[in-house]
């Protein structure tokens, strides 16, 4: 039985698309042609990457009235031809290059890369990527920069450790964090030429004081000038790191003060604070338009398993991809915030690594916290409300004993036929 389809390839009749490299990209416009019989003219040519040749680009799409243009996102090359274009006024699509598979045996040069991609986009066989609006690109370039600055930091206190386990000082040891207010004093003692284990060790504080022996016998080494140079060096640039941090954290509370009710919204889910929540609305955006339900913003950040089948059999657990990093990192450190609550979403996990192993828990509780937040983001004037730990115990517990007794029942001979108590 045939049935009706809803696919409609409607030709773009004036479309426009731009392999772009880094100091030139390749135009391919095709508009309608004016006789009869579906001719298109096309226009191929190139262009440089200064200001001053994009706007002449910008110049002849508006003259030949193109619609739509479409590049692929190729590297940052993309970004200054976007940005130029969206501020001109045209519906500029970024679309990811492997959406545009090349056919077997096709010669590939930057000229028929334009004109093949021309040739998809006008019968919109491709889909744009999301790109958000200026004031979200923003705040994540700051979100994005500080999460480089404290990768970069962590990366500094790595060598740090490193070079005390060179000289012998073993103070990461007796020390959860060798950077916290006892451990900073030692090392700047260090650097500042003091050798005795004793005097070190009384610079703890707090209760690393009850150390005082262990602390003693961590700082007996060989810790030389050579060392001490480098340490000097290390601990400079993580009190610049730490300066930047604060900087850019200044600069993102400015950034994102019109967002404040949706941040505050979001930092009432488990797990997330307001650094998390600064990061999700500069992956996401807080227009939920363009993803229309919630299952769309889950495969969109790959936190959905994909679909795996052949010969009418599933083959294992599909994987979930690769989605944004950015927001895969806040969602798992959400995740794992969540798990060690008393709530509904620290429930969820513990249920699901009983049975699945905690990895695919931290999934399913990253996926379970977007979803929470589509749908305070979707609705300004919604608000969390955490089910509690019992949630499962009270509903999906009496579902499951209500139909494995009447199964029981039933495989005893009986037709069971449950009516609600008064």
């Amino acid at each position: 039985m045939l049935e009706e389809t809803q696919d409609a390839e409607a030709i773009i009749e004036r479309v426009a698309a731009l392999d772009i490299g880094k100091a030139e990209l390749m135009c391919c416009i095709r508009i309608s042609a004016d006789s009869t019989g579906g001719k298109r003219q096309q226009e191929v040519k190139p262009y440089s990457t200064m200001t001053r040749s994009l706007l002449r680009l910008a110049d002849r799409l508006a003259e030949l009235e193109v619609a739509r243009v479409v590049m692929e996102a190729t590297s940052d090359y993309w970004k200054p031809v976007f940005y130029l274009l969206e501020a001109h006024g045209f519906e500029v699509w970024l679309v990811n290059a492997r959406d545009v598979k090349h056919l077997p045996g096709r010669p590939k040069t930057d000229t028929l890369d334009a004109i093949w991609l021309c040739k998809v986009a006008e019968r919109q066989m491709i889909r744009p990527s999301f790109v958000p609006p200026p004031p979200i690109r923003r705040l994540r370039d700051l979100t994005r920069y500080r999460i480089d600055l404290v990768n970069a930091r962590g990366a500094e206190k790595n060598r740090v450790e490193k070079l005390l386990e060179d000289a012998c000082i073993k103070l990461s040891v007796v020390a959860s964090d060798i950077f916290g207010v006892s451990g900073r004093d030692m090392m700047s003692a260090l650097t500042a030429g003091e050798r005795d284990p004793k005097v070190l060790a009384q610079l703890a504080r707090s209760r690393m004081r009850t150390k005082i022996t262990l602390l003693e016998e961590a700082f007996t080494g060989h810790f030389t000038d050579h060392h001490a140079f480098l340490l000097t060096r290390m601990l400079t640039r993580v009190d610049a790191i730490n300066a930047d941090i604060a900087a850019i954290d200044t600069r993102i509370n400015e950034v994102i003060a019109p967002f404040a009710s949706a941040v505050a919204r979001l930092d009432d889910i488990p797990g997330i604070g307001p650094t998390a929540a600064a990061v999700i609305i500069a992956e996401i955006g807080i227009d939920m338009t363009r993803f229309p339900t919630p299952g769309h913003l889950v495969s969109w950040a790959r936190f959905a398993p994909g679909v795996k089948e052949s010969a009418g059999r599933k083959k294992g657990n599909a994987a979930t991809g690769h989605g944004n990093r950015y927001l895969a990192r806040v969602l798992g450190e959400a995740a794992v915030g969540a798990a060690r609550t008393n709530t509904f979403l620290g429930e969820r996990y513990r249920r699901i690594a009983k049975r699945r192993g905690k990895k695919r828990a931290l999934v399913a509780v990253g996926r379970s916290i977007l979803v929470i937040v589509w749908h305070l983001l979707a609705d300004p004037d919604s608000t969390f409300h955490d089910l509690g730990p019992g949630f499962h115990n009270t509903r999906t517990a009496t579902d499951r004993q209500r139909r494995n007794h009447v199964r029981q029942l039933e495989a005893l001979g009986y037709t069971v036929s449950l009516e609600p108590a008064a």
